[in-house]
Parts: structure tokens; C-alpha cells; sequence
């Protein structure tokens, strides 16, 4: 290991990290608090600042993964659509494979310069953590209880709230609605035949019912929805703690544009819309790993034993979320190291 990789897996410079993550971070909280005097003055002006105070942390996050940890992001992608990314409002469906998927989502709001004001649905507990649950309550994201009974409602209302956003946004949706387990892979492919839906090897079943109600809600605002597909190369298992000790990772992200008004109008339609695209999504991506098109040729890591697979997000999860995070002055140290990502733009089609 060099002094440099030594350097960064030593627990004082985490501690280092943890530290200034945290005070820049509660005092921009404490900024965003100041600013809902704006509100019923100017909502427009709130959302504005709250866009770039939100920079401010997320930013950090994704630091960390580019610079600290040095992890390339490989973008795959079709050229016809690549100058229409950051320029247009967007529903980004991130499948969820991987601890540091959000990450890498964040990875690709950043090269867009929609990181500010990306926008997620996120489960109701993390609003009430520190940081980043609060910045995300200042930024206006939609949270769910995970019952649809009750979220109906109340997401479709903090839905149609951001049809005058001021900003280009995406919102990104992980539409499994947690992250792939051996266990939870069983339990999909057991609803799939008890449904007569296609069983996916890669992927859990789709979650339909809340992308129909985004895509019902933020219609004629959107103009696409980006089909995402995450894939580390040579096997590689990404952890936050991994990219806190500075692991470089190998990402692919393959990225295809669809226009909005190809997805049908109609919830249930929407619905077997949606089941279809992931379909297409596994067979697509099963194609290309069998034509090579898949750099490195390898498959997710399903060849690993059940114990490697991470578990349902727990509080460690957010703690580790809330433990990573790096420098308040990130922006300048982003801006000098831009060039180092490796975006790649090529035909998947």
C-alpha cells in the first residue's frame, strides 16, 4: 500500500472527515432554517438558495467517492441524447444492487449540475435524521411511510408541488424499493409466479405503484424518464466504509432516454409499463454482457456467497451515511480534479 492509501485508511483522518462533515453540515441546517422566512415572501427565491445550500452536502458525499476514494464513473450512453442530460427535468430509475448505488446517482446529478436540486422518494424516518434527512426536508423531498394507504395522499401532493420548481431537476427513484438480497430475490420470484409475471435474475420486481403516481403527477414537466442501470466491474462489492478508507471501485452506468409521452397515461397501464421495462432492462442487460458489451464481461456480484450480500438499510446504514462525508470547502477541490472522471458516450442502443 502507498503512503497515500495508508494514509486515508487511518482511523484519525475519519475522525478528521466525520468532524468537518458534520459542523459544516449543522451549520448549513442552521442556514436553511433562516431562510423559511422566505417562504411566503418568495418561494422561488427559497428554493433557489435551498438548491445551493444543498450543494453544499451533497457535494461532500460525492467527493468523497470521486477524489477520496478516486472511484471512476463510466457513463454508456446513447449520443443523440447526451446534450438533453441537465437541461431538462427528468424521472432517473436507479436500480439498487449496491450499498453505494445513491452514491453513484449523486455521481451522475453532479456531471449535470443538478446535484442541488436532484430529488428522491425517501423513507419518512430519514427526515428526521440530521443533515441530510434535514436538508432534504428544506429541499422539498418526498417522503413515505411505506404504507400506500396512507402516502398516497400526502406524495402525490409533495409531488404536484414541484410542478413550478424554479430548477431543473431529476427525481431519482430506486423502483424496487430496496436493495437486492438473496432472500428478497426469493420472495420477488415467488410474487412473479404467483402473478404470472417473468422472473428476473438480476432484479427484484418492480414497485409500481409509486412511479405510476410520479409519472401521473409531474406529467407535462418531465420530459423523460432516464432507464439506469449500475454495474461495478471484476466483481467488485462497493461499501461506504470501503470508500471511506479510499477503495477505488469501477462503475458502469448505462444510461437510455425515454420520452415521457411513450409511457402510457393510465395507472395500470403505467404499471404493466414498467414491468416491461424491466423485462426489457434484464434482457438487455444479459444481452450485452453475453456480446462483451459489458466492460470487464462481468455479471453483478451474484457469484458471491449469501453472507456478502447487504441487508435492508438499517440504523447502521444511516449511520455510516451520517459518519461519511467530507470538507466544507468541497466545491473548489471538485472543480480542480473534474477532468479525472472517465465519461465515456457511445451508442447502447
Amino acid at each position: 500500500m502507498d503512503i497515500v492509501g495508508f494514509l486515508k485508511s487511518q482511523f484519525i483522518f475519519h475522525l478528521l472527515i466525520c468532524y468537518i462533515f458534520i459542523v459544516s453540515g449543522l451549520i448549513i441546517n442552521f442556514i436553511q432554517l433562516f431562510t423559511l422566512i422566505l417562504w411566503p415572501i418568495n418561494k422561488q427565491l427559497f428554493r433557489r438558495i435551498n438548491c445551493r445550500l444543498a450543494y453544499c452536502i451533497s457535494s461532500q458525499m460525492v467527493m468523497l467517492l470521486e477524489w477520496w476514494s478516486g472511484t471512476d464513473c463510466t457513463l454508456y450512453t446513447d449520443p443523440e441524447n447526451y446534450h438533453k442530460y441537465g437541461k431538462e427535468n427528468a424521472i432517473v430509475i436507479l436500480n439498487h444492487n449496491f450499498e453505494i448505488d445513491f452514491l453513484c446517482g449523486w455521481n451522475f446529478c453532479e456531471r449535470f449540475g443538478v446535484l442541488g436540486s436532484s430529488k428522491v422518494l425517501a423513507k419518512k424516518e430519514l427526515s428526521y435524521m440530521p443533515i441530510i434527512g434535514w436538508m432534504w426536508y428544506f429541499l422539498e423531498i418526498v417522503f413515505c411511510k411505506r404504507k400506500w394507504e396512507e402516502d398516497r395522499k400526502t406524495v402525490m401532493q409533495k409531488l404536484l408541488n414541484l410542478r413550478d420548481y424554479p430548477e431543473n431537476f431529476w427525481f431519482l427513484i430506486h423502483c424496487e424499493g430496496t436493495r437486492f438480497t438473496e432472500q428478497k430475490h426469493q420472495a420477488s420470484m415467488q410474487v412473479a409466479e404467483a402473478k404470472g409475471l417473468p422472473k428476473l435474475k438480476y432484479h427484484l420486481l418492480p414497485r409500481t405503484k409509486g412511479f405510476a403516481v410520479t409519472v401521473q403527477c409531474l406529467r407535462n414537466v418531465v420530459s423523460a424518464v432516464y432507464d439506469s442501470t449500475l454495474n461495478f466491474r471484476n466483481n467488485e462489492n462497493p461499501t461506504l466504509l470501503g470508500v471511506l478508507n479510499g477503495k477505488k471501485y469501477h462503475a458502469d452506468l448505462y444510461v437510455r432516454r425515454i420520452p415521457l409521452e411513450e409511457i402510457p397515461e393510465d395507472e395500470q397501464e403505467c404499471s404493466n409499463w414498467l414491468h416491461r421495462l424491466y423485462q426489457e432492462k434484464h434482457s438487455t442487460y444479459c444481452f450485452k454482457i453475453r456480446q462483451g458489451c459489458v466492460p470487464g464481461g462481468v455479471l453483478p456480484n451474484r457469484n458471491l456467497p449469501s453472507s456478502a450480500y447487504s441487508t435492508t438499510p438499517t440504523t447502521m446504514d444511516a449511520f455510516e451515511l451520517a459518519f461519511l462525508g467530507l470538507i466544507a470547502a468541497i466545491s473548489l477541490i471538485q472543480a480542480a480534479h473534474q477532468h479525472d472522471q472517465q465519461w465515456i458516450i457511445t451508442n447502447v442502443g
